[in-house]
């Protein structure tokens, strides 16, 4: 088995990993940036037994997408499951920020999984699943959150297109919405007010409790499984009964 997670070396998408890491699985972690926090990732993944392949690059890109696909390549013929976790957040309002800096945040944030899934395709199998990992951002607007959450949005509906053209082959495609996780990109919206605004989601939460890692992986576990064969396109939210609407 073969799993690639971009972003993968910190939070969400680390712990995403982990649940796939086992002896024998080869985990493609790709991350753009902390060579550091990439390093440590790997000890971690390869305390398990797996095979850890450190993946440089920028996924925002198709030419980037592409790299870190033969990278994959190079070590595999085959990819189970390719979960998109990486995000660029730029804190400011619409209004505000920086065009040039937006497209490239919607680039990361919501086309760049059609650029993993194009360059991905020779390697999926009947029963790859294509994730993506979007929020509640993506319907509701967030203060300073737009480059993230109109890029989230975009990819939802990029994904139900994909899940229709994956479908004749065997592949699936959805994506995973968690609640509030205390996570790098949710520092960089919140700072200093981040344990603050935890712990009112945890009050406000009907669970009594913010979403853990357990919560999340499960769900994706689920979905890769061949239970899940007829689950294709959704949007999941795993949020404890958080943000309901109709």
């Amino acid at each position: 088995m073969a799993i690639l997670v971009t972003g993968g070396t910190k939070g969400i998408g680390l712990a995403i990993a982990r649940r796939f890491a086992a002896p024998g699985v080869d985990v493609f972690l790709n991350f753009r940036a902390d060579r550091a926090a990439a390093d440590l990732a790997r000890e971690t993944i390869e305390a398990t037994g797996a095979r850890c392949h450190l993946i440089e690059g920028d996924v925002g890109t198709p030419a980037g997408a592409r790299d870190v696909l033969a990278g994959v390549a190079a070590q595999s013929d085959r990819l189970d499951q390719l979960v998109h976790c990486a995000v660029r957040v730029i804190p400011e309002p619409l209004l505000e920020i920086d065009p040039v800096a937006l497209t490239e945040a919607i680039n990361l944030n919501g086309t760049a999984i059609v650029y993993l899934a194009q360059a991905a395709r020779p390697l999926f199998r009947p029963g790859s699943t294509v994730f993506f990992l979007s929020s509640r951002g993506s319907r509701t607007p967030l203060p300073n959150y737009a480059a993230v959450g109109a890029g989230k949005s975009l990819a939802e509906s990029l994904v139900r297109y994909l899940a229709l053209e994956l479908a004749p082959l065997g592949v699936r495609a959805n994506c995973v919405a968690p609640g509030a996780v205390d996570t790098e990109a949710l520092r960089q919206v919140y700072g200093e007010r981040t344990p603050e605004i935890m712990r009112q989601s945890a009050a406000a939460n009907p669970s009594g409790r913010n979403v853990v890692d357990d919560d999340y992986c499960s769900l994706v576990e689920y979905l890769a499984s061949p239970s899940a064969a007829m689950i294709q396109g959704q949007v999941i939210f795993v949020t404890g009964g958080s943000y309901l609407a109709a």
